[in-house]
């Protein structure tokens, strides 16, 4: 396989003649950044995005970020956050982790993305049919932890499932959605989290991911 070093000149010609694209404009009220998310992902759905992850997107962007979201998410390899909500480069910080669960690293990430990024909108994305889930509830029937730090995954999941309980036939469903209410709760006491939610400038959100339409539903 051959490939293009960075100095090629075919690659500066390509980049230089690259259509010219713009920064995404500031958006500092909460219901607008959640408003942009929502319709980002209606055009994801309908087939019709905006971004495209262009390189004249992400040159746009080098000078300075102004995102209007920061999103915790799942790893899992088919949820990624720029597509379904087709935000383009400079729009959303994203966190993921298993199952979006809550370490000290995601808690300083989101702290950062509102205090200095002063990002308006924090949601938390779980998703349907989710490994990290099931993994937890596997683990619970069968009495055995995970050993390493797979187990905290397990750990920090378990209290969404117990809230459900093991015998609901809609265990994973209904546990998922308990565990993005339980991390949406802790992003509310997040350092500076609380006093800008009272001062209106930021609101957090929980939502779900559907894999099979690719629809993402708000919680209540």
């Amino acid at each position: 396989m051959t490939g293009i070093s960075p100095g090629d000149k075919a690659t500066r010609v390509a980049v230089s003649t690259a259509p010219v694209s713009t920064a995404p404009a500031r958006i500092v009220r909460p219901a607008d950044a959640l408003a942009a998310l929502v319709a980002g992902n209606r055009r994801f759905v309908s087939g019709r995005p905006e971004h495209g992850h262009d390189v004249a997107a992400a040159a746009a962007s080098s000078g300075g970020q102004l995102p209007h979201a920061v999103v915790i998410g799942c790893i899992d390899s088919r949820v990624p956050l720029e597509a379904i909500f087709d935000q383009t480069f400079g729009s959303i910080c994203v966190v993921r982790s298993g199952a979006h669960v809550v370490d000290r690293a995601v808690l300083g990430s989101v702290g950062f993305a509102v205090s200095a990024l002063k990002v308006p909108l924090v949601m938390v994305l779980g998703h349907v049919r989710c490994g990290a889930v099931d993994a937890t509830i596997a683990a619970l029937r069968a009495g055995e932890r995970p050993e390493g730090d797979v187990g905290y995954l397990v750990d920090e999941i378990a209290p969404a499932v117990h809230a459900v309980g093991l015998d609901d036939p809609d265990v994973a469903a209904k546990a998922m959605r308990a565990h993005v209410t339980r991390t949406v709760r802790r992003m509310r006491d997040v350092t500076g989290v609380a006093d800008a939610i009272a001062e209106g400038r930021v609101a957090v959100a929980g939502a779900v991911y559907d894999l099979d339409t690719g629809w993402v539903d708000l919680l209540p």
